[in-house]
């Protein structure tokens, strides 16, 4: 079996490097007051939240220390 490949033209090989559009794309919009206000919002509330479970967290993951009274269960004499 054979394979048929196609031809393409050379200056098509060499056009495709320096090829530029001629569309520019739309002037991006400035954002607003409101929406940087919005955005600088959640991202305290973020930051808030996670600050919040670190501090809430940490008493969780710190060593347990020995108690001074120990929680045994003495079960009653004759029951």
């Amino acid at each position: 079996m054979f394979r048929r490949r196609e031809a393409v033209p050379f200056s098509f090989v060499a056009e495709a490097d320096r090829f530029r559009s001629n569309v520019t794309p739309p002037p991006r919009e400035r954002t607003t007051v409101s929406e940087l206000a919005a955005r600088s919002l959640v991202g305290f509330a973020v930051i808030a939240g996670l600050a919040g479970s670190l501090l809430l967290g940490l008493p969780a993951l710190a060593p347990d220390q020995s108690p001074s009274h120990s929680q045994q269960a003495e079960a009653a004499p004759g029951h």
